[in-house]
């Protein structure tokens, strides 16, 4: 975003809003992460440089657009924690940067499972 004022520019970098976008995604209900894959990580290779894991963003000057890759909770309904997604990323980068969201897409790309709690055998000395 640049916003012309006598004293000068403000610019607010790609990596400023995807972080602030993940961090509204990951705290979003229902939501259990986000997924990097295959293309990210490539890119992340290639450019050295730490590209932000489930999140692309494009930011014009007074506009930006959001491309979030999630993992949901299994039992969610999925419609309904991508819609409170869309509108908790809108929200949070709306405030935070004053750049207006234009759209939020987001591709769920895999169901998390509860991990099972696990129950550790005691063991017991033998009687001989």
């Amino acid at each position: 975003m640049t916003e012309q004022e006598q004293t000068g520019n403000i610019r607010i970098s790609d990596d400023v809003v995807a972080t602030i976008a993940g961090l509204a995604a990951l705290e979003t209900p229902g939501i259990s992460g986000m997924s990097g894959g295959i293309s990210e990580g490539l890119a992340k290779r290639l450019s050295g440089k730490n590209v932000q894991k489930g999140v692309s963003v494009e930011v014009g000057q007074v506009e930006a657009a959001i491309d979030l890759r999630v993992i949901v909770n299994y039992g969610s309904q999925i419609q309904d924690v991508c819609r409170d997604l869309q509108e908790n990323v809108r929200e949070a980068v709306e405030n935070m940067t004053g750049l207006s969201v234009v759209e939020v897409n987001v591709k769920v790309e895999g169901v998390a499972f509860k991990e099972e709690e696990v129950v550790e055998e005691k063991e017991y000395p033998r009687i001989k």
